[in-house]
């Protein structure tokens, strides 16, 4: 009978839906092939090398790419909103992310750092292609978007036939301490072990960078040499260029690589490796009194990427909060002297 309809009938808005998850998932699973493929290509290896995770080939046009694929399939015979074009490029971000960081190809301070850049390109690369496919008299042809593709990989080979260039970045941070400069001195040319209970909540650690120890030193004066350890077998040497008692303390820096396990830090952070290193560190103390004094801290350091505008952002602010943490314990020592 005609009142017997077959329940198998599907209706042209539930055809609609299925086409359109299907359009997604399609895009998803393109954005995702496409960005475990760039990661095979590039690798981590000296500047010298062409194809490399620290580029702006990887860092800047991969997210983009991924971008455009994962809007491209799902955009094709539907018409989405903007919204859609933004945010969903950012679940092939995550993923390969979270892949990266599950299975050992790049640790969490790397990744930290890539994912807002990751984001915002995967955002744009997916909003310009959904512009362009919403107007009825343009089209991005699957040609466009091999070429788009190939890109990247292009601009790599390009890229990597210039040098990296160096930028030397000063951080400087201060504190007061209610303390006298002898006693401020006598915390600050040594820095006897620090105990864990002394050790507060930092961003700098829990982005994966180890927590100071102490620092020993050889002989006072110019020419004195002191030993900063950190957790995970960090060691700095640090020779003094500038000794003035009670006023300041300058020093030249040089990271003992081979006292560092390749598993504390992270390949592309590694201190005194292609594309990060440890210069120079300075104290100074300026009284405001016999009982008071502003304690400085500041220190230079050299960072090496195709992206260092953006990559300082990164490097200046673990610093700062390093330093902090110094000055902080080294504050809550000197005014806990009677």
């Amino acid at each position: 009978m005609s009142s017997n309809k077959d329940s198998s009938t599907v209706s042209p808005g539930q055809e609609r839906t299925h086409r359109e998850l299907f359009s997604s998932i399609v895009g998803l699973v393109a954005g995702c092939a496409y960005g475990v493929f760039a990661r095979f290509v590039f690798k981590a290896g000296s500047v010298s090398d062409y194809f490399l995770v620290m580029s702006i080939a990887f860092i800047f046009l991969v997210p983009a790419v991924l971008g455009v694929l994962t809007v491209y399939f799902a955009e094709k015979n539907q018409k989405r909103r903007w919204y859609y074009w933004i945010f969903v490029p950012w679940v092939p971000c995550i993923i390969l992310m979270l892949g990266a960081f599950l299975t050992g190809w790049e640790g969490s301070i790397c990744i930290l750092m890539a994912l807002p850049i990751f984001l915002l390109m995967s955002s744009l690369g997916g909003l310009i292609t959904g512009l362009i496919m919403k107007d009825e008299d343009s089209s991005l042809s699957i040609y466009s978007v091999v070429i788009l593709g190939i890109l990247p990989f292009a601009f790599a080979l390009v890229e990597g036939r210039f040098p990296t260039p160096d930028s030397f970045r000063l951080v400087e941070t201060q504190m007061v301490v209610n303390a006298s400069p002898d006693t401020v001195w006598q915390n600050i040319e040594r820095v006897r072990e620090i105990k864990p209970a002394e050790q507060k909540f930092s961003a700098f650690h829990l982005m994966g960078f180890p927590r100071p120890v102490e620092a020993t030193l050889s002989n006072e004066g110019i020419g004195g040499v002191r030993h900063a350890t950190f957790e995970g077998g960090v060691l700095f040497v640090e020779t003094i260029e500038k000794w003035e008692p009670q006023r300041e303390l300058s020093f030249s820096i040089k990271a003992d690589t081979k006292s560092i396990p390749p598993t504390t830090l992270d390949e592309h952070v590694t201190i005194g490796g292609a594309y990060f290193d440890m210069l120079e560190g300075d104290y100074r103390i300026e009284p405001l009194n016999e009982h008071q004094v502003i304690l400085h801290l500041s220190s230079k350091h050299r960072l090496s990427t195709r992206f260092n505008f953006y990559a300082g952002l990164w490097t200046d602010f673990i610093m700062r909060d390093i330093q902090k943490n110094i000055l902080g314990i080294i504050k809550n020592r000197c005014e806990a002297v009677k």
